[in-house]
């Protein structure tokens, strides 16, 4: 039975891939080639338990794809199985407010969008192009992070700024993270009936983060801009500050304004303030063993992260539900913590003792008793919605 969907994740330097079956519950082989581009490219698989890495003489995602390709044809059952590839794409601009079957004209609106996302939608472009020269004939869907917040209300995606920039540059707030906020908001309404009706708040916590206000199972606001900087500090990004900065960054360090913001998107965050690291993990630990700059830069991502989960709430008449998702909003106890410490105002707590023995991997209510509001931690799972995307669109 054909039913299998490759789901390809093709970033500026890696490319992340998986083939799910069974309509996306289970994953058959699952890898990644990191360091393209390098002399120290290598490609990953993950098989039946089994891990096989392989160095990469050409570093290119064509030759990444092209490994894919070759692991397939020596398991011939997988590949025959196969219906369709999604391919996850970073900026779908105002074009998609859905997934979409590829054709040419998608790949060059794909480009187009290229301006607000140069890291990564060349890069998916490219790793569509190659998808077709070594797949012929298989179908393919592109999914796009940015689809799900186009049912924000233009009062919500519009910057205060001259309107000629919106009219001739399409200069708004897009948001990110889409198709995991809407596989939470899916995954939430199996769990809590009814919460696709009621407000619903979401931190997705990992090395890039933001925050997302669901309202009746839509969009209606969240924390993301035009690019993944505006919003929640992050693990190298600055997340939302004085425009000023740019200017005064450049002017302190002698370098143009696009040196300054490199420094605001790579330089910055957690690792920024802490100068130990971007990884959670290692700060974490740096704290434990008494390392201030650790717990600043933690203390000051949890108060950010709780000011833009009050910021997007506005757009809600409740606030029924607050979902933890992302590796650091699903695994870190403490930042859950002080997150909701900062949101005793709106009534929303954490029963400690739950939140501290949380099982890694599961669905679990973490509120405490006299919360006004279900707190969750909820994994997210953006492969199965390209897998279930990708199906349906090929079904129809």
């Amino acid at each position: 039975m054909k039913d299998s969907i490759l789901v390809i994740n093709c970033g500026s330097s890696s490319l992340k891939f998986a083939i799910l079956a069974n309509a996306g519950q289970e994953t058959l082989v699952e890898g990644i080639a990191e360091r393209l581009g390098s002399d120290e490219s290598s490609i990953t698989f993950k098989f039946e338990g089994q891990k096989n890495i392989i160095q990469l003489e050409d570093g290119s995602h064509k030759n990444a794809v092209a490994h894919i390709k070759n692991w397939l044809s020596s398991h011939p059952i997988i590949e025959s199985s196969l219906a369709g590839i999604g391919h996850r794409v970073v900026h779908g601009g105002e074009n998609f407010s859905e997934s979409a079957l590829i054709n040419q004209n998608v790949i060059d609106s794909i480009k187009e969008c290229a301006q607000f996302a140069p890291l990564h939608n060349p890069a998916h472009a490219k790793g569509m192009e190659v998808a077709f020269e070594l797949f012929p004939g298989l179908p393919q869907v592109a999914v796009f992070d940015t689809a799900f917040h186009q049912t924000l209300a233009p009062e919500q995606y519009l910057y205060p700024i001259p309107m000629h920039f919106y009219r001739e540059n399409h200069f708004r707030k897009y948001g990110f993270h889409g198709t995991s906020y809407r596989y939470i908001s899916q995954r939430l309404a199996q769990i809590a009936k009814g919460s696709d009706q009621q407000g619903v708040l979401v931190a997705h916590l990992g090395n890039g983060a933001s925050t997302c206000a669901i309202n009746k199972g839509l969009s209606s606001d969240t924390s993301m801009g035009i690019t993944p900087l505006e919003g929640l500090m992050m693990g190298t990004r600055s997340g939302s500050l004085d425009p000023s900065l740019l200017s005064f960054i450049s002017q302190a360090e002698n370098i143009s304004a696009d040196a300054a913001l490199d420094i605001l998107n790579k330089k910055s965050g957690l690792l920024g303030v802490s100068e130990i690291s971007n990884d959670c993990r290692t700060l974490e630990e740096a704290m434990e063993s008494g390392d201030p700059r650790a717990k600043l830069a933690l203390d000051m991502f949890a108060a950010r992260t709780a000011k833009h989960l009050a910021s997007v709430a506005t757009t809600l008449e409740s606030i029924d539900h607050l979902v933890f998702t992302g590796g650091i909003g699903e695994n870190s106890s403490y930042l859950r913590q002080v997150i909701c410490n900062h949101l005793k105002a709106l009534n929303i707590g954490i029963n400690s003792t739950l939140n501290e023995n949380a099982p890694r991997g599961e669905t679990i209510n973490i509120s405490s008793d006299s919360s006004n509001t279900n707190v969750w931690i909820i994994p997210t799972n953006e492969e199965l919605m390209i897998a279930l995307d990708t199906i349906s669109l090929i079904q129809h």
